[in-house]
């Protein structure tokens, strides 16, 4: 019996009853799955691109909510404590989720946290007089380079293999294969999309600091942000709003790029602040949406990003 047979066995008695009755009728093969749970939409694509067929793949968060503000059912606590592999964030992004995980792994669930895998930043925030600021935290939102993406996909490719017991291996690693050339080919593409945007406007101002690993990977620079914090959580004061308006002022920014998932209530008061000669331009930053939303998956919404961004700052 695997680990997560036994912890299946720890369940209710009538829980217990209703699997033995569903194994009566010959129908229980269903539960004998392996059980990849992941926290976030994002990953969660990504995972199931590698894990295909091979396994079920079960995403906590649902499409256009907010990785530090969702929480968990009793159901879906259950479900991590029964998985066969949890793949999240980590490096504190799931904020309301991360006592699950830890209890998951603490009951011998196989857990990884791709965040951590993906050659992580600390906050950085660059300064008028070009030194960069931060506060030494590190920075979740590693998705924005897909360059760290496909190492976070390896990784996951390898904690399937080691970790979920009926997989075939050789079907995990040709998944992995093909969707790594689609990464590759999603590096080059933004690459090319970028190039348009003149140098020196390749600055940018969000809701909150989301971008940094994009960044750094494509040489923008980031001037600030309206919530002066890598997460959603934190509110602005009249001070960090001044400061900002001053900083897009004198960098010649007139374009903020706010969340799709949130609303853009701070961002149009920044645009107010600047006399209304503000471009508000929405992204996909931190979770995906429906299918054929705009942001299904996690290519498209990369696409989608990188075209909005490349439009809204290339704007004469």
């Amino acid at each position: 019996m695997t680990a997560r047979g036994v912890r299946k066995r720890a369940s209710s008695a009538v829980v217990l009853a209703l699997l033995v009755a569903v194994t009566a009728t010959g129908c229980g093969a269903e539960d004998d799955r392996p059980q990849v749970v992941v926290t976030t939409n994002i990953l969660g694509d990504i995972t199931r691109q590698i894990v295909g067929d091979e396994a079920d793949v079960t995403v906590l968060m649902k499409p256009n909510a907010d990785p530090h503000s969702f929480g968990l059912s009793a159901v879906q606590a259950a479900e991590l404590e029964n998985a066969d592999l949890v793949v999240h964030n980590g490096l504190g992004l799931e904020e309301n989720v991360l006592r699950h995980v830890a209890a998951a792994r603490e009951s011998g669930v196989a857990t990884f946290a791709a965040g951590e895998a993906a050659d992580p930043l600390t906050f950085r925030i660059a300064s008028l007089g070009g030194v960069e600021q931060g506060d030494g935290e590190p920075d979740p939102h590693f998705w924005t380079d897909p360059d760290r993406v496909r190492k976070a996909a390896e990784e996951i490719t390898d904690q399937v293999v080691e970790h979920v017991d009926g997989v075939d291996e050789e079907a995990v690693r040709a998944n992995a294969e093909r969707y790594d050339g689609r990464l590759d080919d999603l590096t080059t593409w933004m690459e090319k999309s970028f190039a348009k945007i003149p140098r020196e406007r390749r600055a940018l101002v969000t809701n909150h600091h989301v971008f940094g690993y994009l960044a750094d990977r494509f040489e923008f620079r980031v001037v600030g942000a309206v919530i002066p914090s890598g997460t959603t959580l934190a509110s602005p004061s009249s001070s960090d709003l001044r400061s900002l308006t001053e900083a897009m002022d004198d960098a010649h920014v007139r374009t903020v790029f706010a969340d799709s998932s949130q609303p853009t209530r701070l961002a149009e008061v920044l645009r107010k602040e600047m006399g209304g000669d503000v471009a508000v331009v929405p992204l996909y930053s931190e979770s995906l949406t429906a299918k054929g939303k705009g942001a299904g998956t996690y290519l498209e919404m990369m696409r989608a990003n990188t075209t909005a961004m490349t439009k809204g700052l290339s704007r004469g």
